[in-house]
């Protein structure tokens, strides 16, 4: 578009974008319908090059069009996002941290939440609930500011900051079974004993820090039935389908009268990080993990 193109302008080359429809677009930017025609055709000459087909039917985007879009999308979101991040500085840390959490793990971070209304009364935590079959969408999306998840995590566009909970983990499996009466098991009793299966569409190596493909000795652990959520985990358990491994604080949390838990004595223990995307945290999320970080990780059953 040239150096001397405007912001305004891009954004009405992005909001046409996305409605496909200037009457809607120009609804949308509180213009007139003309100043979004005329933003777009000059766009054009400037470029030199159509950027949408339009008929009396339907207004699409050419080739060029979608490249461009696609160019400018990511640049114009960060330019908000910097802008979003310098006025709450301006103005002190303010509004809602938006925390990804799984089950009832937000529950034993209590100690982190209120250590940081308290240093920071002007703000609050809203907890979200995120499946550990989709960790990572929702901080790429921009719908969180922060996750709690088990480490490692060792994506490209996410950082993982500071532990804020570490525990045990056991093993589910149903009254009666073999393993179901002992004191605690090793991870080498899941050696041929097939576990859940949370898809694999995420990161093998994420995964298998929770769920291990392989007993210490090498022997394999074969993956069965396909979960998304702790309910269908329980479910199929119950139903004698298949075992798992999961983490201590399932022994105050849920019951399930055809599971039994049975702690596992040489697993490492859980550590449940902060993780926030690469593009940067506003001021309110910077607070949540410098309190995380002064206060330091809180052992699952400590008071």
């Amino acid at each position: 578009m040239g150096a001397c193109v405007e912001l305004r302008d891009i954004e009405i080359f992005l909001t046409l974008a996305e409605e496909l429809h200037f009457g809607r677009a120009a609804e949308r930017l509180h213009v007139s319908q003309a100043r979004v025609s005329q933003a777009i055709k000059a766009q054009e000459r400037r470029i030199g090059g159509v950027l949408f087909d339009r008929t009396s039917r339907a207004v699409t985007l050419t080739q060029l069009g979608e490249q461009l879009r696609d160019d400018l999308r990511a640049g114009y979101d960060a330019i908000h996002r910097g802008v979003a991040r310098a006025t709450e500085s301006a103005r002190g840390v303010t509004g809602t941290v938006r925390l990804g959490v799984m089950g009832m793990v937000g529950h034993e971070l209590r100690n982190v939440i209120d250590a940081f209304r308290d240093r920071y009364p002007a703000c609050d935590v809203s907890l979200q609930e995120i499946h550990f079959s989709d960790p990572f969408s929702q901080l790429r999306a921009g719908e969180l500011d922060l996750a709690v998840l088990w480490r490692p995590v060792r994506e490209p566009d996410l950082i993982e900051g500071p532990v804020l909970l570490t525990e045990g983990r056991v093993i589910a499996t149903w009254p009666g079974h073999e393993l179901a009466d002992r004191p605690s098991v090793s991870l080498e009793d899941l050696a041929d004993r097939v576990v859940v299966h949370v898809g694999s569409h995420l990161p093998e190596y994420w995964t298998s820090s929770m769920l291990p493909t392989h007993t210490p000795s090498g022997r394999p652990i074969p993956k069965g039935p396909l979960v998304t959520t702790w309910h269908q985990v329980l479910t199929l358990v119950a139903d004698r389908k298949c075992v798992t491994t999961a983490n201590e604080h399932v022994l105050q949390y849920y019951t399930h009268p055809g599971v039994v838990f049975v702690p596992i004595h040489d697993v490492p223990l859980t550590e449940w990080a902060l993780v926030w995307h690469t593009d940067g945290l506003h001021p309110r999320g910077r607070g949540f993990v410098d309190v995380a970080t002064e206060l330091g990780p809180r052992r699952y059953g400590a008071s």
